[in-house]
């Protein structure tokens, strides 16, 4: 099936919120709470999908104490290469204490200290987002589990005015439906599949925006591996802390906790197995680590390992923008995107604000997805209002290309097997350390070479027939789209800085302390973001 025209939309809201995450949770709320009428549309089911449902979540929850803010923001500008703004990281810490403490009204059990006094500082993933769904359905959201979206709809002047979709629970029917404005809080990409099938966190998104001419930012902060049983894919990096490190045959080797990730994938790229054992965990902390992040320890369990006395097999797995930065460009402080009526929150907008060039790990971007969602849903609702009455259904154009309208008629429908055979080609490129966690021109410049053909492809000639492989097709053109920009980007950036290592370029250049916008489908361009860092007083050397 090629998807069709926007002839048949058969309902209207004043805002459409597209993913139900944290993000998108917080944005619808923020919006009804502006007294919009507001719908919610998830690929999965509002409280049991995305990253944050599945384990423990650390948060940026820090109380107003001035001083202790500002070390912080310090501490995160030089982790982030210099790329961070202070505005805006000061705004994250005053709206996620805000919002926490207003989680706590709602009846979250946070845990106690010995002293009585709540710890606000981690989530629940099911209990969150059991709360969170509660209370979206109480603030009169309308949700639609189980409708993944697959584009934008837009009017004449190209403003976003709703979005479609297909309903999983209904043989994958089409649906459309029009809105004042749209927020995105659809996830970044992690290029999971293979043996573990296809990730939900395709990019698809970052897709739908650039589509309508959004750009992208941070997209070479994408190298991001999460350490993981070698027989799982659950990542959680503080767990690692406490690991030493082996390798076949049971010799330490010269690393352990976190700041080890070279010496490891030094040795993965090569071929060699690398052993981890949480044996620097303390004994009294062993159950909590436990009881926090069940989710890590279960796989362990099942194959019968206690990995705080035996060693487990690691590998590492691939992230992307879901745990790196790289996302849709904030145009504003109600994070616009630059196309009229499109709001971005969560993975799918740019996290270089809070995070910079490093990993937001849980904690900053658990507490991003909290502000952001809040800014991007009352930013939505405030278009909305402001808008007035939307255009006849006639007067919409649906604005997805890849995957759903070759660019080249007469081509045949794809079957599954033709879709994951993109995948695998899009992976071949991206999954190996020694391609993307070491890179160089030469290495970039091959594999966007090879990208640009499956580009060609999902562009060109990708379709098909039933919803099931649409959606599929849709999610595999969002993967390659992604994996360009990501690369274009760091080609670009002629220097190594965070999580973008280049092995000809391995040291940071102060040519580049500044973000790099990409744009475009066919035609990828990359430009210095005009917009300066705004650096706390500490990091420019000036008294706070």
């Amino acid at each position: 099936m090629t998807a069709p025209d926007v002839t048949d939309v058969t309902d209207a809201t004043d805002v459409l919120v597209l993913g139900g995450g944290p993000a998108g949770a917080w944005a619808a709320l923020a919006a009804a709470e502006a007294g919009a009428r507001v719908v919610l549309a998830d690929k999965g089911y509002l409280g049991t999908s995305g990253a944050a449902a599945s384990g423990g979540n650390n948060l940026w929850y820090l109380p107003p104490d001035p001083a202790l803010r500002a070390r912080a923001i310090a501490e995160r500008e030089r982790l982030g290469g210099l790329l961070t703004d202070h505005r805006w990281m000061a705004r994250v810490q005053e709206e996620t204490y805000g919002r926490v403490n207003r989680l706590a009204e709602w009846g979250y059990p946070f845990p106690r200290d010995d002293e009585g006094v709540e710890r606000r500082s981690s989530l629940q993933g099911p209990e969150y987002m059991r709360r969170l769904r509660r209370r979206v359905h109480r603030s009169g959201v309308r949700v639609l589990d189980h409708h993944p979206a697959l584009e934008l709809l837009a009017d004449a002047d190209g403003t976003v005015t709703g979005a479609a979709g297909l309903r999983r629970q209904e043989g994958f029917a089409p649906w459309r439906l029009a809105a004042g404005a749209v927020v995105l809080a659809t996830g970044g990409c992690a290029f999971l599949s293979g043996a573990f099938g296809l990730n939900v966190d395709t990019g698809d998104g970052h897709l739908m925006a650039a589509e309508l001419g959004a750009e992208l930012s941070g997209m070479e902060f994408s190298a991001v591996y999460g350490a993981s049983p070698a027989f799982g894919n659950h990542t959680k990096g503080l767990m690692m802390q406490y690991a030493t490190y082996y390798d076949a045959d049971g010799t330490r080797l010269p690393a352990r906790g976190l700041a080890t990730r070279d010496v490891l994938a030094s040795r993965l790229a090569e071929g060699r197995e690398v052993y981890a054992r949480l044996d620097l965990a303390p004994p009294a902390l062993r159950a909590r680590m436990r009881a926090a992040q069940p989710n890590y320890f279960l796989p362990l369990e099942k194959a019968g390992i206690d990995p705080f006395t035996e060693p487990y097999p690691l590998r590492l797995v691939l992230e992307g923008t879901v745990r790196g930065t790289g996302g849709i460009r904030l145009t504003g402080d109600d994070c616009a995107t630059g196309v009229p009526g499109l709001y971005a929150a969560g993975d799918a907008a740019t996290r270089e604000l809070v995070t910079g060039a490093a990993s937001g790990g849980g904690s900053l971007n658990g507490a991003w997805a909290i502000s952001s969602g809040t800014w991007a849903g009352a930013g939505a609702a405030r278009f909305a209002r402001a808008r007035g009455a939307l255009p006849g259904h006639g007067a919409l154009r649906a604005a997805g290309r890849a995957g759903l309208r070759p660019a080249r008629s007469g081509t045949a429908p794809a079957d599954r097997a033709a879709v994951d055979g993109l995948v695998a080609a899009v992976q071949e490129r991206v999954l190996p350390l020694g391609l993307n966690w070491f890179r160089s021109a030469a290495g970039l410049r091959a594999s966007l070479a090879l990208l640009a053909e499956r580009w060609a492809y999902a562009s060109g000639e990708l379709w098909a027939r039933d919803g099931r492989t649409t959606l599929r097709a849709r999610e595999a053109s969002a993967m390659t789209a992604h994996a360009r920009w990501s690369y274009t980007a760091a080609l670009a950036r002629e220097e190594t800085r965070g999580v973008h290592r280049r092995t000809d370029h391995a040291a940071s250049d102060p040519a580049f302390a500044h973000r790099l916008l990409v744009s475009g489908l066919d035609r990828i361009t990359v430009r210095p973001d005009p917009v300066a860092p705004v650096l706390s007083g500490v990091t420019a050397g000036v008294a706070p």
